[in-house]
């Protein structure tokens, strides 16, 4: 998986923190099992916060990422601009660890931060704790160049 040349990623500061906090909170408030599993946190070139949870749906096709969401509302009601992107996942009832984990975007919304902000990071688990790579490190052969 990291065998890119930017895998070995950036440690994480502060404002990271802050970003995997934001993400976590908003899951916590608005966690519902099925239906509102994962939640993202942008951080847009001025420095703002954007969230979005997942939107389970009945259809599993009609489902929207927590990404898109947040992207939607950077959009909307700011410039639109990634830095820093960072999605968290709930643990499923069954699961004995209870934490919420950050989690590696999905491969659409790779390519959704990839079109926007193709320079933008990401937080993501690496071998060793959590790291940030370039959203290009993720997709490596993107949808479009």
């Amino acid at each position: 998986m990291f065998d890119h040349p930017a895998a070995a990623g950036a440690p994480l500061d502060v404002a990271d923190e802050e970003l995997i906090a934001a993400a976590s909170a908003v899951l916590l408030r608005h966690y519902r099992p099925f239906w509102h599993t994962v939640a993202a946190a942008l951080r847009g070139g001025d420095g703002r916060i954007w969230t979005g949870v997942h939107l389970g749906a009945t259809v599993g096709r009609l489902q929207v990422c927590a990404e898109a969401v947040a992207l939607g509302r950077a959009v909307l009601e700011g410039d639109g601009s990634i830095a820093t992107a960072v999605a968290v996942r709930h643990p499923k009832p069954e699961e004995d660890d209870r934490d919420i984990a950050v989690v590696s975007p999905c491969g659409a919304c790779r390519e959704l931060i990839t079109d926007y902000a193709p320079d933008a990071l990401v937080i993501v688990p690496g071998p060793v704790g959590l790291v940030k790579l370039p959203v290009r490190a993720l997709l490596i052969v993107p949808y479009r160049r």
